[in-house]
């Protein structure tokens, strides 16, 4: 499928309900991510489909791009649960999950068959009652006050995220 198609098939989804990420300062999308699994009436849904450029390496742009549909999910819609599934060999995004703050819940062996193997899947999650913390020390680690004008970071989020326990 070429990108032209993939565009037009997703924007007509509604699960997953896709977002793209775009670089604030030049305008230029840098990557997708997505709503999935969406179950309103017991407050879950699952973020995936989370395809980021090399544009974004060492930027807070994918950080702040999960603190935003985060958000949306717990303050806007209400919910109660958002999870967050990878593969299971899958050490970047497993990595990725526990850096936002995501709780491990699992291993759901043989949760499918990917590219002619059987997939087990590595769990996570964020419940309600975790987002008010969570999402004030990725909201004080996103503060510009926090990047120098060169663009790194003065604190690393597990230094914020201390200082804010």
């Amino acid at each position: 499928m070429n990108a032209d198609s993939y565009v037009e098939t997703a924007t007509r989804a509604d699960d997953p309900l896709q977002y793209a990420v775009v670089d604030g300062r030049t305008g230029t999308a840098v990557g997708t991510l997505a709503l999935m699994r969406q179950d309103p009436s017991n407050g879950v849904v699952e973020v995936g489909s989370v395809a980021f450029s090399p544009l974004l390496k060492r930027t807070p742009i994918s950080t702040e791009a999960q603190f935003l549909l985060m958000s949306y999910v717990f303050d806007e819609l209400g919910y109660r649960c958002y999870e967050w599934k990878c593969d299971s060999l899958n050490a970047p995004s497993r990595k990725a999950a526990l850096r936002l703050r995501f709780s491990f819940e699992g291993i759901f062996r043989q949760a499918l068959v990917y590219k002619d193997r059987s997939r087990d899947a590595a769990w996570y999650s964020v419940i309600d009652s975790e987002w008010p913390h969570v999402g004030e020390a990725l909201r004080e680690w996103l503060s510009p006050d926090n990047f120098g004008a060169d663009g790194v970071q003065k604190r690393s989020l597990s230094a914020v995220r201390a200082s804010v326990a």
